[in-house]
């Protein structure tokens, strides 16, 4: 923790003022493993906030209460010219490559703005990142109503991944993951069923559940290699394996796992951020108008409200992973 300078406005940008800024998950492997693009760089990327300052910045005004979309893409290459901005080849982000929210004040682009529904809470905005992340999941896998999905991992995203399962019409959703508290929390945000990976073979647990025909959509959210492999396996034919988590690790399928992508006609896909046209994107905005309309869970999925000079003890102790936590989050 340490004071720094207040930024400057640059033209076409407004001085965001953080009321609300969330620990993702690659934001512990950065402070505490992998370091970031550059020194002394302020993480944090999941936010909300007041504008407090413009320059600039068109219909844009101080007090507008508003998200941030953390990804600032360059706009010209054969990506951006196609809306896949999340595959833009020139990129600048919030939190890795540029300062980002774990501090008071942030400056941004106007382009990264979205308004904040009035009744939408400042925490509730911070978490429309990870809801983004989720639907794009979810839109990569191509979910029809009436499908069965499963979930690993019930994190933030995964908890998300499993309302807009529902919202979308999945005749049941499953949860998997290896710490009961967690499974809890799935539950309360609409899982019909939840598996503890740790006392139960999951593969085998969904191919009961659906009377041996495996899942029709699963999300992969956990980035553990072990989950990614039972992913695959649990799999029915023509199904769809989404895989969201960051492992940083080897994907090593068993005999069995390539076997059931090779007889069932598996699509396995990967699913990058949650950026589309018009950037942000419709999971953004999607995500948004379900939270204004109060059928999108964000309050259960917090479990910490800190202040930002316990910053450096809850980094340490997310090392560990020795307590219950999901979205924690920072009130600056």
């Amino acid at each position: 923790m340490e004071d720094v300078e207040i930024p400057e406005l640059e033209a076409g940008n407004v001085l965001v003022k953080v009321k609300a800024v969330g620990i993702c998950g690659s934001d512990i492997g950065r402070v505490n493993v992998f370091g970031a693009y550059r020194p002394n760089l302020t993480v944090g990327h999941e936010f909300s906030g007041e504008i407090v300052a413009v320059n600039e910045a068109g219909a844009w005004k101080v007090g507008d209460r508003v998200v941030v979309a953390p990804l600032i893409p360059c706009k010209s290459c054969q990506w951006c010219a196609t809306g896949h901005y999340s595959l833009c080849e020139s990129y600048d982000y919030f939190g890795s490559r540029r300062d980002g929210a774990m501090a008071e004040y942030v400056d941004v682009p106007v382009g990264n703005l979205l308004l904040t529904p009035d009744n939408v809470s400042f925490e509730a905005g911070a978490m429309t990142d990870p809801a983004a992340n989720a639907i794009h999941a979810i839109w990569n896998g191509g979910l029809s109503s009436g499908e069965t999905v499963a979930v690993f991992g019930a994190g933030p995203i995964g908890l998300f991944a499993i309302q807009f399962a529902k919202i979308l019409g999945a005749s049941r959703v499953i949860a998997v993951d290896i710490k009961d508290d967690k499974l809890a929390v799935a539950k309360n945000v609409g899982a019909d069923e939840v598996i503890n990976g740790l006392t139960e073979d999951p593969i085998e647990k969904l191919s009961a559940l659906t009377g041996g025909k495996g899942i029709n959509l699963v999300i992969e959210t956990a980035g553990s290699r072990i989950a990614q492999n039972q992913a695959v396996c649990s799999a029915g034919k023509l199904a769809r394996v989404v895989f969201v988590g960051i492992s940083h690790d080897k994907l090593e399928l068993s005999e069995k796992a390539v076997n059931t992508i090779l007889r069932h006609e598996l699509a396995v896909k990967g699913s990058w951020n949650s950026f589309s046209n018009p950037f942000p994107g419709r999971e953004w905005t999607y995500s948004l108008e379900l939270m204004s309309e109060g059928k999108l869970q964000t309050d259960v999925i917090t479990s910490h409200r800190l202040s930002l000079d316990e910053g450096p003890e809850i980094f340490k102790k997310l090392m560990d992973k020795d307590f219950f936590f999901n979205k924690v989050l920072f009130l600056p």
